[in-house]
């Protein structure tokens, strides 16, 4: 399951990219902002000054491998100008980490409001949402709705607009109780526990109002499910019916009329059964979906 839910109407280049952020949005979370930019030109004195202190070392111990002898010099001449390329490039690295962060902490602050971090759900709405999406997954990952035997168009818009408005609701929800739990449990007096049960059983209607909308999806889920078990079945028996003709030929050459007429007859029954219980099913999950609309 998804551990950020982006509201559809975000660009998808975007909500991809915000939902590959989830590291990014723990550490914000926990108060983290990305370094201030450098500019390019205190990047260009660093390294000026990196390759200065190295030549003049360098010409330092250069002299000195006069009376120390030939390695030296070659570790000048070769280690230190390494220690500066290794320096350069990790430098680099780092900056391109910062780059990326950077970007992505500037989209996250630029849409705010419009994703929720599964981790900042509490126990009760996690478990929720969790329900919605199953349901949801279903009825995407069912071949009725690839083959377009479902509304797949109106699924494909209205299912992730569900799951965006369930996850909000949540997202708020979680947030409001925990605030009012941890007032509650600073202890109360008789005329602010007044006060507070009302407000408690406002944020339990709205549990059960969002709870309400996952269960139509878990109907619509289930229906659909009862159309994928139809679908699966009568390709099968198609692909039974569309041998027939090989049984016949064999039952024929071998001599057993007697077990092919009953068989064959039920086979073609199984077939129409299975057929109106296809079409019955599909137009039971177009009604459940009927439902969910607004």
């Amino acid at each position: 399951m998804a551990d950020v839910v982006v509201d559809p109407e975000v660009p998808p280049d975007d909500a991809q990219l915000l939902r590959e952020s989830r590291q990014v949005l723990l550490k914000m979370r926990r108060g983290w902002t990305p370094r201030p930019r450098r500019s390019v030109s205190g990047a260009h004195q660093r390294m000026v000054m990196a390759f200065g202190a190295a030549a003049f070392f360098g010409l330092l111990l250069g002299f000195g491998s006069l009376g120390r002898g030939f390695g030296l010099l070659m570790v000048v001449l070769f280690g230190i100008p390494l220690m500066i390329v290794a320096f350069v490039r990790n430098d680099s690295a780092e900056e391109d980490d910062d780059a990326y962060e950077r970007e992505v902490y500037e989209q996250l602050r630029w849409y705010e409001g419009r994703y929720v971090l599964t981790d900042d759900l509490d126990e009760s709405s996690a478990r929720i949402l969790a329900r919605a999406q199953r349901a949801i997954a279903t009825v995407t990952g069912s071949r009725v709705n690839t083959e377009g035997l479902l509304d797949d168009v109106r699924n494909g818009v209205m299912l992730p607009a569900q799951e965006w408005e369930i996850a909000r609701l949540l997202a708020k929800l979680s947030a409001l109780r925990a605030k009012h739990r941890e007032t509650v449990s600073q202890g109360l007096t008789p005329e602010v526990e007044a006060v507070a049960w009302p407000l408690a059983r406002a944020l339990d209607s709205s549990e059960e109002a969002v709870l309400a909308r996952v269960e139509a999806l878990e109907r619509y889920a289930a229906n659909v499910a009862d159309a994928e078990r139809a679908y699966v079945a009568h390709h099968q028996i198609e692909e039974l019916r569309g041998r027939v003709h090989q049984y016949e030929e064999l039952v024929a050459e071998t001599g057993a009329d007697g077990f092919a007429v009953p068989e064959l007859e039920r086979l073609a029954a199984d077939a129409d059964r299975l057929e109106q219980a296809l079409r019955r099913s599909v137009s039971s999950a177009q009604e459940a979906f009927r439902h969910l609309e607004p």
